[in-house]
Formats: C-alpha cells, structure tokens, sequence
C-alpha cells in the first residue's frame, strides 16, 4: 500500500468518527497516484474535515489542490540547496498576483 493510499484510508475512518473538531491533520501529498475525480472527492473530504473545526495543511504540488486551498505558503525559489525559503503566502488570489510567487502563475481561480 503506498502512503497516499494509507493516508486516505486513515482519513475516512477519522470521517466516520463523527468527531467534535479541534484536530489538525497533516497530510504530505496526498494526491500522489490519483485519478482526477479521486483528487476532486478528496477535496470535499478536506473541506468536510475544516467544516467540522478541524486544521488540514497539505504539502502538495498538484496545482488543483494549491488553487483550492484556503491558505498557500509558496516554498522555494527552486529546490534543493536554493529551496526551502518562504517566497510568498496568502490566498490564491493573493500568490496569483504576487511576482516573487513562482507557484502564482500557475494559479487557476476559475
């Protein structure tokens, strides 16, 4: 089972608790490997998740799941040894026309 998949499953049982809120789940890709409409459902898992109280923060480079985020902490300038400094952050309408935001230019707000 790769970890995407063991990721989902942990999701939907932590779904099916019926839980107050107050929990934060971090999640590193979890799109990894997944159709289109996969991706689509596990959004409305997400937001479900944030409707009920809880914390998601996803590390993801699927540009679908970074467009529908809340929030986006944009990572580089590159990767590696020239990565890991914050270059932008805010909503995607805000990375979207921020010109340091590599990430904002791939943006879809539709």
């Amino acid at each position: 089972m790769s970890g995407g998949e063991a990721q989902r499953i942990k999701l939907a049982a932590e779904l099916s608790r019926n839980s107050s809120g107050n929990a934060i789940y971090i999640l590193d890709e979890p799109t990894t490997g997944l159709h289109f409409d996969d991706i689509r459902k596990l959004l409305m898992i997400l937001k479900e998740l944030v409707s009920r109280g809880n914390s998601v923060v996803v590390i993801e480079h699927n540009i679908d799941v970074i467009s529908d985020s809340d929030y986006v902490i944009d990572m580089g300038p590159s990767g590696g040894m020239m990565g890991g400094r914050v270059i932008a952050c805010g909503s995607p309408r805000e990375l979207k026309s921020d010109k340091n935001s590599v990430t904002g230019a791939f943006i879809d707000l539709d």
